[in-house]
């Protein structure tokens, strides 16, 4: 029998689950001697570890796998339209870009120097 290997969160898991058995009072599945609990100071957590690791917990594990699938890969068809939408845009993208570019208002630059002259005047003004 190959021996399981748990990941540190199913461990976690497992060994979590099992001492909040052993804290509510549930049986021990080994035997442990009066003197070993009184080392581990009747710790539900040191209890439940090491029946772990003496692979007595009946407790099994589910890991899903990813399902393997035969066959050849399919090719995806592109329709001319994505094809020409992919190089530059359509031919009514392209027109509306001139059309907002040609209505549009050019913006002049602003100048720091007449914009000091408008705040001072209505700072004056109030």
């Amino acid at each position: 029998m190959q021996e399981e290997k748990f990941t540190r969160y199913e461990k976690a898991r497992i060994l979590g689950a099992r001492a909040l058995q052993i804290a509510m009072n549930a049986p021990l599945l080994i035997k442990i001697n009066q003197e070993d609990l009184e080392k581990i100071k009747y710790d539900a957590l040191r209890i439940a570890e090491i029946e772990l690791n003496s692979n007595v917990l009946p407790i099994s594990i589910k890991k899903p796998m990813p399902e393997k699938k035969e066959g050849a890969l399919k090719r995806v068809v592109v329709k001319q339209s994505e094809e020409s939408e992919a190089k530059g845009g359509s031919e009514g993208e392209k027109e509306e870009e001139k059309e907002i570019s040609e209505e549009g208002e050019i913006m002049e630059l602003a100048h720091p120097e007449e914009e000091m002259e408008e705040l001072s005047e209505e700072s004056e003004e109030q």
